[in-house]
């Protein structure tokens, strides 16, 4: 790997960064706000539908200019967004733009590495790839949890500024700074001598040839697998974090500050595990690891058994890196087919459709659950649990991590059991 992936690595680590911290200092105004507890759902549902919204278009963007000038326009419209929201915005409004930037984005990212590299060096590329993005979570969330909690809150007070600020106002700050950064480090990533393809079709022809290329995604058996794991993984991961914060105040006794850090603790692993099958798997075995998805999927259900932080910690340490090993290889399978079949950009606005599309009915899904089945506080609720949830109610946290970790673990049995049919039939490899 020479200097100019990590350019491009290394500003997708900020901008990832910021996107992360952002979606923590957003809860936090929510909070300050005394939003109902499912605005906290809808913050990155609304987040995550502009992926499936802009999808048509977001692969022809993506191609028709130089993927490196791609990702600069889509920066200025996240940090147009995090403004938005530093000056009054509606928190879920303001994320919603951000959002907007991030999905034409990903196909100018994740586009920019297939041009770039040699197939043969995708499954690294992936795993150095989602190890920074699992990086950015990580810090991103650190960053964010520690920006909005007690201790920025004393840093405030010391400061004695002449003007009221809250920690949240304080924390999108900080994270303006950030996005500034990553454009800067977009201004030095090489232009690739690569065949540009112009936008002269409107949105109309965009949809069809865009329904066409997803069509053809899902009718290759490796595209449709690859590309069902994915879906799967991204809708469970996003949901993921929802679960996790919830499950760390109700079972751990843990402020939302220190919550956070369980969070960074499955990110530390989705890295781990990313790292791992970057090394030791090539793309020719990618469907190996599908039986780690069916692990993880059973011992997400075994959150409800623990109640020390230790163990929690190691629990979700475990999650990360099982999640992180399953999906390196079969999103870098993924991309090679898509960049066979149709080209980087189209390729990669399909994958994000779908994956979001994961995302958007998991996460809404969760939204339901806990707006009618949360209950109310017990009498006996303790101070954080009535500052946590007082305002919506105790979420239903047995039905929520049974029901997600059993759905995880079936739809990887199917899968995998999808995928030894095609073998079978000679139409898959191992």
């Amino acid at each position: 790997m020479d200097r100019g992936f990590f350019l491009i690595l290394g500003a997708q680590f900020l901008s990832a960064l910021a996107d992360n911290a952002l979606f923590i200092a957003a809860l936090a105004l929510l909070k300050q706000q005394l939003a109902p507890e499912w605005h906290l759902s809808m913050l990155l549902w609304c987040f995550t539908v502009s992926y499936v919204v802009l999808a048509p278009f977001a692969g022809s963007f993506a191609d028709s200019m130089h993927k490196g000038k791609a990702m600069m326009i889509c920066n200025g419209i996240k940090l147009a967004g995090c403004v938005g929201m530093l000056v009054g915005a509606p928190p879920i409004l303001a994320y919603a733009v951000v959002g907007f930037g991030a999905a034409a984005y990903s196909p100018a990212k994740y586009g920019l590495i297939t041009e770039y590299l040699p197939h043969e060096k995708l499954v690294e590329a992936n795993g150095w790839l989602e190890g920074a993005t699992v990086a950015a979570i990580i810090f991103g969330t650190v960053l964010g949890g520690f920006l909005t909690g007690g201790q920025a809150a004393a840093l405030l007070h010391q400061l004695n500024l002449p003007w009221p600020a809250t920690t949240a106002e304080l924390a999108i700050v900080v994270i303006v700074a950030i996005y500034l950064a990553a454009a800067w480090l977009n201004l030095y990533i090489p232009k690739l001598n690569v065949q540009l393809k112009p936008l002269i079709h409107g949105p109309v022809q965009m949809t069809k040839d865009f329904i066409v290329c997803a069509r053809r995604l899902w009718l290759d058996p490796q595209g449709q697998l690859s590309l069902a794991v994915t879906t799967l993984f991204w809708g469970a991961g996003a949901t993921m974090r929802l679960v996790v914060l919830n499950w760390a105040v109700i079972w751990l006794a843990y402020s939302m500050e220190k919550a956070t850090m369980l969070i960074a603790v499955v990110a530390f692993g989705t890295a781990f595990g990313a790292v791992i099958a970057g090394r030791f798997v090539p793309l020719k075995r990618a469907f190996s690891v599908l039986p780690a998805g069916i692990a993880m999927g059973m011992l997400v259900m075994s959150m409800l058994l623990i109640y020390d932080g230790t163990v929690a910690a190691t629990l979700m340490f475990i999650v990360g890196a099982l999640s992180g090993f399953f999906v390196v290889p079969l999103n870098a399978i993924l991309q090679h087919r898509g960049y066979l079949l149709m080209g980087a950009g189209h390729s990669i606005a399909v994958q994000n459709f779908n994956e979001n599309l994961g995302i958007l009915v998991m996460v809404g899904l969760h939204a339901m659950l806990v707006k009618y089945l949360s209950t109310p506080l017990p009498a006996d609720a303790s101070a954080l649990l009535i500052r946590q949830f007082g305002s919506g109610g105790l979420p239903p946290m047995h039905t929520i991590v049974l029901g997600f970790g059993l759905f995880v673990s079936v739809m990887m049995v199917l899968i995998t059991v999808r995928h030894r049919r095609g073998m079978r039939a000679g139409v898959m490899h191992d």
